[in-house]
């Protein structure tokens, strides 16, 4: 397939990029240290943090981890939600000449004990909040050096003291924990300032994350992800967002941070991105306390709100939210999952700005392809690939479809993974001889390049014999006044194989099921109709939000075994 979409790029939009112009992320990063260091990099709880600043701390602490006797490429496991220690983690374990392992922190011991020996991480930088999980599993995994950070250390002496002594003492969120060799973040910063820091020789194909993805389909796996990879995707979302944002370095853009920057999202989307362009990310720490959330927007001329379709949706139905001051905002990044075009009218009538949708993955570092930045209104698909970005749709034998032919999304370009993290196997099913990375998606490119996915492979429900997928009709249902959040899926059914199933959070406490499923008659023909509707508090959602079909399909299918 040619690249049609070239056709439909906007102006000053390069086709290409060039990602060798960094020789590491942390040529990247150093060079945004002296570009910028008098300017605010992250603010976190009103405790602002310089370039220069990330810059000491983070070669201080990089000087720790080399004194602990590590190997080059020593794996560095990273367990904290968006505080200002997990910029300067990040920095410093790449300074050191070391991978980044992104652990979620509301991870269960399972969880952690799996991706810890997966990766044979040897060292964790923790918030002391979830350091009792690391104790259950610290003698089963290779661990040998342990960082606890605590929420107010860096907040300054008093406002420190303060936010600790509430954590801890009052809303009791620090279990009780007990860790040999352990050192807190500030002693390891305060022992490092007194060690000789050396400079990695880093090359632009090591590992800089091990990327974790997978665990709600299967084993989780580690997307290897090189320091080329992300270079990569920091300076393809660069371009992209120049349209909208201008270049880099001129006036700062600041950004909110409500996505967890141990995901792949918010990594490269906020951290990697904000560093390159020297803007400034405001970090949320519990973006599911939305009023505490519109409290923080308030505070700030905001210019860009990356996030997720539940997200968006969540704030929207926040009183307050409407009043806030949305003269700056430029760009609306959705991403995780599909944003459903109610959330999108209502968004773009409320702030004034589109939500411009894009796609990707943990393995593509993650941004494939993405709307236009000037577009107005929800096109209902995922955009075009971004600057030196191929995307294919293939058959199951892997051959190239053509134009309007539904098939899997496959994607080649420079943040495409090296392969899965000691998975030769796993990866040989993902990757073809040619370099595409075969995604699972199923989609359609139209001719102007434009991309839209149809649905997840295993996602897709089969009603005697008709494909039905649940993207379509999320997006419809969640349009009833009624529904504050839907989630479809397939349960089994003697008759016709499986059916539609529909769980629903109301908006309006007296919706009936009665009336969503005329609602459903209207809109839908009759093998899409639900069979069941069944109404929820809330819904299953991943650490980003992201509602998670399969939890809800397993639930249907162990009780109906259990029966």
């Amino acid at each position: 397939m040619d690249k049609t979409w070239l056709q439909s790029y906007p102006p000053g939009v390069p086709a290409e990029i060039n990602p060798d112009q960094y020789c590491s992320l942390v040529h990247l990063l150093e060079e945004s240290f002296g570009k910028y260091a008098d300017r605010n990099a992250y603010v976190c709880m009103d405790k602002f943090l310089t370039y220069g600043e990330l810059d000491t701390y983070s070669k201080r602490l990089a000087a720790w981890l080399q004194s602990r006797g590590m190997a080059p490429g020593a794996r560095v496991a990273i367990m904290m939600p968006n505080v200002l220690q997990y910029p300067v983690a990040l920095a410093a374990v790449l300074r050191a000449g070391y991978t980044v392992v992104n652990v979620n922190p509301l991870y269960t011991a399972r969880e952690l004990e799996h991706q810890l020996k997966d990766s044979g991480a040897e060292a964790i930088v923790v918030l002391e909040n979830f350091a009792h999980t690391v104790q259950q599993v610290m003698g089963k995994t290779p661990l040998r050096h342990v960082v606890v950070a605590s929420m107010g250390e860096m907040l300054g002496a008093v406002k420190g003291m303060v936010v600790n002594f509430v954590v801890r003492n009052v809303k009791k969120m620090v279990p009780e924990f007990s860790l040999q060799n352990m050192v807190t973040f500030k002693d390891a910063l305060a022992q490092g300032a007194r060690m000789p820091f050396k400079p990695a020789g880093i090359k632009a194909d090591d590992v800089a994350f091990l990327q974790y993805t997978g665990g709600t389909t299967g084993v989780s796996k580690g997307a290897t992800l090189t320091h080329r990879n992300v270079i990569a995707n920091a300076l393809q979302t660069e371009e992209w967002s120049k349209p909208a944002l201008g270049e880099a370095g001129g006036e700062q853009v600041t950004i909110i941070c409500a996505l967890p920057l141990y995901h792949i999202f918010a990594l490269t989307a906020c951290a990697m991105f904000g560093m390159r362009t020297g803007a400034l990310n405001v970090l949320i720490v519990n973006p599911r306390d939305i009023p505490g959330f519109v409290k923080e927007l308030a505070k700030y001329r905001f210019n860009m709100l990356p996030a997720v379709n539940t997200l968006y949706n969540a704030l929207l139905n926040n009183p307050d939210f409407a009043h806030l001051d949305f003269s700056a905002l430029r760009v609306c990044n959705g991403g995780g999952m599909a944003v459903q075009k109610p959330v999108a009218d209502k968004w773009r009538q409320v702030t004034g700005t589109a939500i411009i949708e894009g796609y990707g993955l943990s393995e593509t570092a993650p941004v494939a392809t993405c709307n236009r930045c000037d577009v107005q209104d929800f096109t209902g698909s995922i955009g075009l690939p971004l600057p030196s970005t191929e995307i294919a749709i293939v058959d199951d034998e892997g051959r190239q479809l053509g134009i309007g032919q539904v098939g899997e999304i496959a994607i080649r370009g420079p943040q495409v993974m090296a392969g899965y993290w000691n998975r030769p196997d796993e990866t040989a099913k993902v990757m073809t001889a040619d370099g595409y990375f075969r995604s699972g998606d199923v989609g359609i490119m139209d001719a102007q390049g434009y991309v839209k996915i149809v649905d997840r492979k295993k996602d897709m429900i089969l009603v005697s014999g008709f494909n039905v997928y649940p993207n379509e009709l999320e997006g419809v249902i969640a349009g009833h006044p009624g529904v504050l959040e839907c989630a479809v899926v397939g349960v089994p059914d003697e008759h016709s194989g499986e059916a539609v199933k529909v769980f629903v959070v109301r908006k309006d406490p007296n919706l009936t099921a009665e009336q969503l499923m005329g609602y459903c008659k209207e809109q839908f023909t009759g093998y899409k109709k639900p069979k069941y509707i069944e109404f929820r508090d809330e819904l299953p959602k991943t650490n980003v939000g992201k509602i998670l079909r399969r939890a809800l399909r397993d639930e249907k299918q162990a009780a109906a075994q259990a029966s």
